[in-house]
């Protein structure tokens, strides 16, 4: 990544969507996770506040965004995953699945990180969506073989995936010489 205004609203939005999903792994776990998942949990928001805090302190630095043609790819990936989200869902609770929810909304974010990719010219955001993909594909039968839900399994695998690269977006935006 080119910008640090960009690497610090990683951190911001990372962290707060890591937050989202380790929330959502709360749901129901096994008891010996909750503290774990937590924990997790007020690492990832306290990243995403102070990813918030630098991003509006440098809000006029240069960004990936500035440019008009990957704000409008942008948007339209952003959409896209919310409505197809939203489709997804809504299919799922008419049919009473509603435990597959988080795995369907996985999929979606997974694969939405792929097209940012090319907005942000970050081959980690392939990385990332790779990771969440295999959390995706491994959540229903580890969800089985550990007998919890699969939004634990799903929340705690993207919570982690994400908070990683919130982290590394943290640590870029300090760095002096980026």
């Amino acid at each position: 990544m080119k910008y640090k205004r960009d690497q610090m609203m990683y951190a911001a939005i990372l962290g707060w969507f890591s937050f989202c999903w380790f929330g959502w792994a709360q749901a129901a776990p096994r008891d010996d996770w909750r503290i774990w998942i937590g924990l997790l949990d007020g690492v990832a928001i306290l990243i995403s506040i102070t990813g918030g805090i630098l991003s509006f302190r440098n809000w006029h630095a240069p960004s990936a965004l500035n440019k008009n043609s990957s704000w409008k790819w942008y948007l339209i990936f952003l959409i896209s995953e919310f409505v197809l989200a939203l489709i997804g869902a809504v299919f799922l609770i008419s049919k009473d699945q509603i435990s597959d929810i988080s795995i369907w909304i996985s999929f979606v974010v997974a694969i939405h990180f792929f097209g940012l990719k090319f907005v942000f010219r970050d081959y980690s955001l392939f990385i990332l969506g790779g990771a969440m993909l295999l959390v995706t594909i491994i959540a229903y039968p580890l969800a089985n073989y550990l007998n919890v839900d699969e939004s634990a399994i799903t929340g705690i695998g993207n919570g982690f995936c994400l908070l990683l690269l919130a982290l590394v977006g943290l640590y870029l935006a300090l760095q002096k010489n980026n």
